[in-house]
């Protein structure tokens, strides 16, 4: 018998049918689904999916117990496997007396690797005669597929180790952090605190940006503009731009107020070339979809159905260069037929097809691009958003470059100088095909030296200087790739991970207080785990033993001693580390102030992991409040005109926020508590 081992279920379902012919059969064992069928030389074939890993690293048992462990002590001890799925993993066993050929046909990355390579080891154990191969392909499409089992390879072991040794490294670091900043604090159980080798240096990330943005001063400035015409109405700005004196600025708006035209002194017009951009790769994309209103996990998600269905290469992938093994021309002759017709034609009338070339050049898989026709109504509709922006970025790299006609113009009004600029497309080029970051044309008419204008208004504004945006998630995981900080595959889920630990809210992500106590008492006391260069040199090490270059131990060792050293530090500001944490969190969970008492009114989770507010006088004031047990509680810092007690907003990932006076039997609630529904 030959077994086929993939990821997942659905990939699985799609390899069999694909070299089936559409003949295999499906059957459940163990509660798995599994996939047979006859090859054309009579070997009896089954595919199974494994869910991704079906066994995962921990420490033992006897270490998991956080108040009799030092934390230290996980540095030096060796992880054990533990079985994620015994369903899948007994099916193993008992497929594998049978099995004389395996195929790996997970996908082709280190993750995917070390998840083949789990499955194998499975069935080894039993049976260590086996013939073993790799299937390598970049989409779920027929042809690749069959050309991919058609030239079977040699599984990547250097990849499984890198996947492997990050495992191991992770685990350490996010064990012997967390529990020692959890145990400083006194934030144990549920309530603990997460630390991490990539996770804090991206939260340091932002809550620096946060800094910047609060110590920020502004600074005032004044800027003059003038509504002029002929012919048209456009605007022209004092060419001083900003002034930083406002005495100048008012002596320039009453020189120019006072004149009824201005003469053009100089015009520049000149043609600008807008090259088109590089083809997709993973962060370039998660970039790209925050204009479809998506966070990057969610478009990473519905990119990995996307693939599995069929409908695009895989979505992770650091190539920006199309391989020449590509038939670009042939996937635009697929769209043709596809809700993108127009397109497609219009492109493929070009005489010749040069694609744009990004700056990294990868071997692994192709830059991310459209193998199939998708129908909209077949799709849900952020899936269509997905799939659409792929096509269209595909479109993009292939179309002509945009040129404009960029206009300066120099008017004088009563020897004040002023700018016109315009802006006007002389041909859309690849923004016909990709419309989401579209320059915006500004008119200015047809001007020439000496011509008068007439001016309609002049006005002088007051400004002032804006601190640095928050990051949005897209640039977030850009600067991550820039600092060496997580992978390609990582990133997006670094960032969902500081969402779910409550580090971060705000679809613009924002600190809170507690993400803010975590990373200042860190940058104070040790400031090493904050910083990206050392899990930037950790990411280059596993590098090394994808390619070949370096060992597993070695890398795992390098990691221990750093952590080692780490540690040392932390240990030296123990009680300094869990003060300054603990004052933030009191902070993060004071609610408001109590009724009977006037002291603070706090969240407090009971010994039977409940949560509920009371006073912080307890237990001389036995007020106390019930709250949603699920759900994030935000205070509105708001007093109910009813009954004085604190307001609060209740936000749930799957329903709307909604907005509760803590006082159950206040009149105000008027049962919304318990129906969940907001009030007005």
């Amino acid at each position: 018998m030959h077994l086929i081992i993939c990821e997942k279920q659905n990939a699985a379902q799609r390899i069999a049918f694909i070299l089936s012919k559409g003949k295999a059969k499906r059957t459940i064992l163990n509660r798995v689904p599994l996939y047979d069928f006859t090859d054309e030389n009579r070997n009896v074939v089954n595919v199974i999916g494994l869910k991704g890993h079906v066994v995962n690293l921990d420490f033992p048992n006897e270490y998991n117990r956080w108040n009799n462990v030092e934390p230290k002590a996980l540095i030096q001890t060796s992880p054990i496997k533990k079985v994620q799925d015994w369903n899948i993993v007994n099916l193993l066993k008992k497929l594998s007396s049978d099995v004389t050929n395996v195929v790996i046909a997970t996908d082709y990355d280190r993750e995917g690797e070390l998840i083949g390579v789990e499955g194998l080891e499975l069935i080894k154990k039993n049976n260590q005669k086996i013939k073993i191969k790799r299937a390598r392909f970049s989409a779920l499409t027929a042809t690749e597929v069959k050309t991919a089992f058609k030239n079977l390879t040699e599984v990547d072991y250097n990849l499984s180790h890198a996947a492997y040794s990050r495992q191991i490294i992770d685990l350490k670091w996010g064990a012997v952090l967390t529990r020692f900043i959890s145990l400083a604090s006194k934030q144990t159980g549920k309530d603990f605190l997460s630390v991490g080798r990539v996770q804090s240096p991206t939260l340091a990330l932002i809550v620096d940006r946060e800094k910047e943005i609060t110590d920020f001063k502004p600074k005032p400035y004044w800027e003059i503009i003038a509504q002029l015409k002929k012919e048209i109405q456009f605007t022209a700005q004092h060419q001083e731009g900003r002034f930083w004196e406002e005495a100048s600025a008012k002596s320039a708006f009453q020189n120019a107020r006072q004149a009824s035209k201005g003469i053009v002194i100089d015009v520049e017009v000149k043609d600008e070339i807008d090259h088109p951009p590089s083809p997709f790769n993973t962060t370039s994309f998660l970039r790209a979809v925050t204009t479809l209103k998506l966070t990057p996990a969610k478009a990473m998600t519905i990119a990995e159905d996307l693939y599995t269905s069929g409908l695009i290469s895989y979505p992770r992938t650091d190539n920006t260069v199309y391989p020449k093994s590509i038939n670009l021309r042939k996937i635009l002759e697929m769209l043709k037929k596809s809700e993108f017709s127009t397109e497609a034609t219009e492109i493929l009338q070009q005489p010749r097809l040069i694609p744009t070339r990004g700056k990294v050049t990868a071997t692994d898989h192709p830059p991310i691009h459209p193998v199939a026709v998708a129908k909209q109504r077949d799709l849900k509709p952020a899936y269509w958003k997905v799939y659409e922006l792929i096509v269209r970025r595909f479109f993009a790299t292939l179309a002509p470059k945009a040129t404009a006609k960029v206009t300066k113009a120099v008017i004088d009004i009563n020897n004040e100088l002023f700018i016109g600029k315009g802006y006007k497309f002389i041909e859309k080029g690849w923004h016909k095909y990709y419309p989401y970051f579209e320059p915006k044309e500004k008119d200015i008419p047809t001007l020439t030296k000496g011509d008068e204008v007439k001016i309609m208004d002049i006005s002088m504004e007051s400004k002032e200087t804006k601190p640095p945006k928050r990051y949005s998630q897209g640039a977030l995981i850009q600067l991550m790739d820039k600092l060496g900080l997580g992978t390609k595959s990582t990133r997006h889920e670094i960032i969902q991970k500081l969402y779910y630990r409550g580090y971060i809210n705000n679809t613009m992500p924002e600190p809170t207080l507690m993400g803010k106590a975590v990373i200042l008492a860190l940058e104070k006391y040790a400031t090493t785990i904050t910083k990206p260069n050392m899990t930037s040199v950790l990411e280059k090490d596993m590098d090394e033993i994808a390619k070949g270059n370096k060992q597993m131990s070695e890398v795992v060792e390098e990691s221990e001693q750093m952590l080692n050293q780490i540690y040392s530090v932390l240990e030296e500001n123990k009680s300094l580390i869990g003060n300054s944490i603990q004052e933030a969190l009191y902070a993060q969970n004071t609610i408001g102030k109590c009724i009977d008492c006037g002291n603070d009114l706090i969240i407090i989770t009971s010994h039977r992991g409940k949560r509920f507010i009371g006073c912080s006088q307890y237990p001389k004031c036995k007020r106390s409040y019930p709250l949603p047990q699920y759900g994030k509680i935000v205070p509105k810092g708001t007093s109910c005109e009813l009954c004085g007690a604190p307001e609060v907003k209740v936000i749930n990932s799957k329903k709307k926020p909604w907005h509760i006076c803590v006082n159950m039997s206040c009149s105000k609630n008027n049962n919304n508590y318990t129906k969940n529904k907001v009030i007005k």
